[in-house]
């Protein structure tokens, strides 16, 4: 997520602005405490980026159409933020705008055409054959079991960390010759992910070094005897990674995992497996990164 500028200053009039609008959210609207913070922060920073560029004290009906326009120039070429960033900064403000308009304290919404920029989406990074055997290296070098399967299985399976940390023994299935985990995603969307002979192996040797009946989740937090938390996760993988000399993060691993099926696996059956409720979420990994679109072009080259 990008990283917030600092609260500027505001005059009395736009702290006063500032503060109705607040109260609305916090009293009227059920909201999460971080998406009212969010909302509030993009307003905040336009009403002061409008008094230091017009030199006056912000008021509603002094904003027209081209203010708008003009600020969205401003985060695009002046302080170049990322597309993503400036929409999310527009959408706060259309929302701003369109209450105001409500409680009819503007007649007209300036907001209501401002367009939002357009988003070019990226492939995330991917991690290399030779990456991820630096980093599984690494963590045999510690030889800690429950690293290992962790590890491995995301790789395997391309679980969300928050699906890890959920994980049962009673979700486990394991089979001879196949196996799956019961999976709960976001929004308590159930679906079942295959195990490949790796994962299942790796399993099976964790059930073994310890007793699943002394605690029914997967993977235990050695400080706590509960789950690991996402951050426990995050720290566990960051650790290997830095022994390894490598900058990976825990959703990289569901990213390697997506990108090497996609080789092979139809998107519609790879969304099922990763939980994706849309295609356009399982089409980055096939789209090609620019490294591999530059290999290509190299391909044709004369010398």
């Amino acid at each position: 997520m990008p990283v917030r500028s600092a609260k500027p200053d505001l005059s009395a009039p736009a702290r006063r602005a500032y503060e109705e609008y607040r109260h609305n959210l916090t009293t009227e609207l059920d909201l999460r405490p971080a998406t009212v913070r969010n909302y509030l922060s993009d307003v905040q920073q336009f009403m002061a980026w409008f008094e230091k560029q017009h030199n006056q004290f912000f008021a509603l009906d002094a904003i027209a159409t081209p203010t708008l326009t003009t600020y969205r120039d401003y985060l695009q070429h002046d302080l170049q933020r990322k597309p993503a960033t400036i929409n999310r900064y527009l959408v706060s403000l259309k929302r701003y705008f369109s209450w105001a308009c409500q409680t009819e304290q503007i007649q007209r919404n300036p907001a209501d055409s401002v367009k939002l920029v357009n988003e070019t989406t990226t492939a995330p990074e991917q991690i290399s054959d030779a990456q991820e055997a630096k980093l599984m290296a690494a963590v045999e070098r510690e030889n800690n079991q429950r690293d290992i399967t962790l590890i491995t299985l995301m790789l395997h399976t391309g679980l969300r960390v928050s699906e890890v940390c959920n994980l049962k023994w009673e979700h486990v299935v394991l089979q001879p010759r196949s196996g799956y985990l019961k999976i709960w995603g976001k929004r308590q969307k159930y679906r079942e992910v295959p195990l490949n002979s790796t994962a299942r192996k790796i399993l099976s040797e964790l059930q073994l070094e310890i007793s699943p009946e002394a605690s029914d989740v997967v993977f235990v937090s050695v400080r706590t005897g509960g789950k690991l938390t996402t951050r426990a996760i995050g720290f566990i993988i960051k650790k290997y990674a830095e022994r390894a000399g490598l900058d990976i993060h825990p959703h990289d691993l569901r990213h390697r995992f997506g990108y090497r099926m996609a080789k092979s696996t139809p998107l519609h059956r790879l969304a099922q497996i990763m939980g994706h409720d849309s295609l356009d979420t399982t089409m980055i990994y096939v789209q090609a990164t620019q490294h591999d679109l530059q290999q290509e072009v190299e391909d044709i080259a004369w010398e």
